[in-house]
C-alpha cells in the first residue's frame, strides 16, 4: 500500500480534528409552551445547515432549562434556549450564574409587550384605566365569576416568570382583597375567559405578546391594556414607557441563551446567535395557525419551512456570517 506523504497525511489529520470540533451534539430546550417551538426550530434549522448534530427539542420549565444549560457551561456541545425573556427571566438567569456560565448577545425577537386587560365594553362603561381601578370592590366585583365578590384575573403559570410580578403587585397595590389570582394551565384558563367574553361578559386577564391570543381578543377593538398607577415590579425599577403609559411590565426582548464554552469553542454558533431576529408578528402569526388546530410537530415544521423559504436571503446571510465567524 503506498504511503502517504508525511506533510499530507499531517495536514489530513488536522482537518480531520477540525471537522471534529466543528460538529458538536445540539441540545435544544423550552417550556412546553407549543407556540416557542416555532423559534426554536427555525434556530435548530440554522445549526444543521452549519453542520451540528441537532438533536429534538426538550420541554422543560424554564428553570430546568436554565439549569441544564449552565451545567455544559464549559462543554464542548452546543445546549440553548431561544426564549430568554428578558428582563423577566433575569432573576433566574443571574442566579445560576449570569454571563459567567451563559453566553447570550443580541435579541432574537423584539417588541414582546406582557400586561393586564379587561374589555372593551367594560372599561368604557365604568371609565376603567387602571389595574389599581380594580381596588374599588364595586369595580372588582364586576369581574366575579364564582360569586365570591371578588375579581377573578386570569393569570399566569407557576414557573413563567410572569406569575412572580404579577403576585407582587397584588401586595403592592393593595388589591389581595378584591382580586383573585387564577393559575393553572394558562390555555384552559385563557379559554374559559375567551367563552365568557363571547357570552358578554366581563373579562380580566394577563396576556403577552407573541401569542394567539391577542388575535382573537384584539387590543383596540375587543379589549384595552390596564395601566398601573406607578412602577411596582419586582426586578425592574421603572417600566414606564417612553410614551408615558405605564403597564406595569417592561416590553421584553427574547433572546437566545446558549452555554457559555461556544463563544470560544464555536464561534460559528456564538455569531449565529447574536445575529438571528425574527419578526414578532411572524411569531403571533404562526400561533394562531396553532390555535386553528395546524399544532403538531408536521405542521410547525411546515411553517418553519415557508417562514425560511420566505426569508431565504436573510436566513443565507445568517448562515453566511457564522461560516465567516469561524
Amino acid at each position: 500500500m503506498q504511503k502517504l506523504p508525511l506533510i499530507l497525511s499531517a495536514t489530513l489529520l488536522v482537518a480531520s480534528a477540525s471537522q471534529s470540533t466543528w460538529a458538536a451534539k445540539v441540545t435544544s430546550f423550552q417550556s412546553p409552551i407549543a407556540e416557542e417551538t416555532f423559534q426554536t426550530e427555525i434556530v435548530n434549522r440554522a445549526l444543521a445547515e452549519l453542520g451540528h448534530d441537532v438533536g429534538s427539542i426538550n420541554e422543560v420549565s424554564y428553570s430546568v432549562g436554565y439549569q441544564q444549560i449552565a451545567q455544559e457551561a464549559e462543554s464542548d456541545d452546543i445546549s440553548f434556549i431561544a426564549v430568554n425573556w428578558d428582563p423577566l427571566h433575569n432573576a433566574m438567569y443571574e442566579k445560576l450564574g449570569g454571563d459567567k456560565v451563559f453566553y447570550r448577545q443580541g435579541n432574537y425577537v423584539e417588541g414582546s409587550a406582557q400586561g393586564y386587560l379587561i374589555d372593551k365594553k367594560t372599561a368604557e362603561e365604568y371609565n376603567i384605566k387602571y389595574i389599581n381601578d380594580l381596588k374599588d370592590p364595586k369595580i372588582a366585583k364586576l369581574f366575579d365569576n364564582d360569586g365570591d365578590g371578588k375579581a377573578d384575573l386570569a393569570g399566569c403559570t407557576p414557573g413563567w416568570g410572569c406569575e412572580k410580578v404579577i403576585e407582587y403587585q397584588l401586595d403592592n397595590f393593595g388589591l389581595r382583597d378584591t382580586i383573585t389570582h387564577k393559575q393553572g394551565l394558562y390555555s384552559a384558563i385563557i379559554s374559559e375567559t375567551i367563552t365568557n367574553f363571547e357570552q358578554g361578559k366581563p373579562i380580566l386577564y394577563y396576556t403577552w405578546t407573541p401569542y394567539w391570543v391577542s388575535g382573537i381578543l384584539v387590543p383596540g377593538r375587543d379589549t384595552v391594556w390596564l395601566e398601573v398607577t406607578h412602577t411596582a415590579h419586582p426586578i425592574t425599577k421603572d417600566t414606564s414607557l417612553a410614551n408615558g403609559a405605564n403597564y406595569g411590565f417592561n416590553v421584553n426582548a427574547m433572546r437566545i441563551v446558549g452555554n457559555h464554552s461556544i463563544a470560544k469553542k464555536h464561534p460559528d454558533v456564538a455569531k449565529l446567535f447574536s445575529i438571528m431576529q425574527v419578526d414578532v408578528n411572524d411569531i403571533s402569526a404562526q400561533n394562531q395557525l396553532i390555535k386553528n388546530g395546524q399544532n403538531t410537530m408536521v405542521d410547525i415544521n411546515r411553517h418553519v419551512d415557508a417562514w425560511i423559504k420566505a426569508h431565504q436571503k436573510t436566513f443565507d446571510g445568517w448562515i453566511a456570517q457564522a461560516k465567516a465567524a469561524k
